[in-house]
């Protein structure tokens, strides 16, 4: 399968977490009931690979939050989701298949997003 984007995201977490004290509507604006679930740590993963896969989109105009979801097996590896604006971009792009490694360690969370097509 060839790779039609890649996108990569770093997220300072103490700085997320001073943003999530200063505006606790943020998280419901950009994370699923879902997500919401997980901590500070693994929500600054999370944002760095919604933002990771924006750029592997090629950062649209118009793409919802919510409609790309990142939530993790039984195994604990995460996986992302698509749908709505999210699945349509990517549909246009011919993508496929995404691949996800989440980080955060060192005060830094991170992520990279492979998107591929068949």
């Amino acid at each position: 399968m060839p790779v039609l984007g890649v996108g990569i995201d770093v997220v300072e977490i103490a700085r997320f977490e001073e943003t999530l004290a200063k505006s606790p509507s943020f998280v419901e604006r950009v994370f699923t009931p879902d997500e919401r679930e997980f901590g500070p740590h693994s929500l600054a993963a999370r944002w760095a690979a919604k933002e990771a896969l924006a750029k592997a989109l090629g950062a649209p105009a118009g793409l919802h939050w919510h409609d790309a979801e990142v939530l993790r097996e039984e195994s604990g590896r995460p996986v992302m989701t698509m749908r709505g604006t999210v699945a349509a971009r990517a549909a246009e792009l011919g993508i496929t298949h995404l691949h996800l490694s989440l980080s955060h360690d060192a005060g830094i969370a991170s992520a990279v997003v492979v998107a591929e097509g068949d």
